[in-house]
């Protein structure tokens, strides 16, 4: 009999997701919520950033944390800070390096951003705010975009070579 040497097909497998760290802050209450502010429209900034790293050393199993920081401020005051690490367990087999970079800043955080979504949603309803749906995100193109722009260099500034 002869030995199958046709290489497998890329395997991506979501083993686990978990809540890895949450805070809120409401650093002008109890005072925002008082007569003399009304309801504002504050402006929300969203801040996302994605992290992994290898489990282990033996196998192809990564944890991803996806962490958004979400601050609401008015003119004079801000209003909240909820800050979510989301993160996952994920099994990826058979994936070269650029494959394997993009399953890791891409699929994975597409996996985890529903979670997330819902934890800071959560987090902000339990602050005393109305609830804070965050907007659909394209992590393709979030990695598209870094993979072409300047990587900083060990200071910290933007390398061009």
């Amino acid at each position: 009999m002869a030995e199958n040497n046709t290489p497998t097909a890329p395997t991506f497998q979501f083993n686990q997701v978990y809540l890895k760290d949450a805070s809120f802050e409401s650093p002008c209450s109890p005072e925002v919520f008082g007569p003399k502010n009304p309801n504002r429209n504050p402006a929300i900034d969203v801040q996302l950033r994605i992290q992994h790293q290898r489990v282990t050393d033996t196998d192809d199993v990564y944890e991803v944390v996806l962490v958004s920081t979400c601050t609401a401020k008015t003119d004079e005051d801000t209003l909240f800070i909820a800050e979510v690490q989301q993160a996952g367990i994920f099994t990826l087999t058979g994936y070269e390096p650029a494959q394997l970079e993009k399953m890791l800043e891409a699929a994975c955080p597409n996996v985890l951003f529903p979670f997330m979504r819902e934890a800071i949603s959560q987090l902000v309803a339990r602050g005393g705010f109305p609830q804070l749906l965050l907007a659909p995100v394209n992590f393709e193109i979030m990695y598209q975009q870094k993979k072409s722009s300047p990587q900083p260099d060990a200071e910290g500034a933007p390398n061009s070579a």
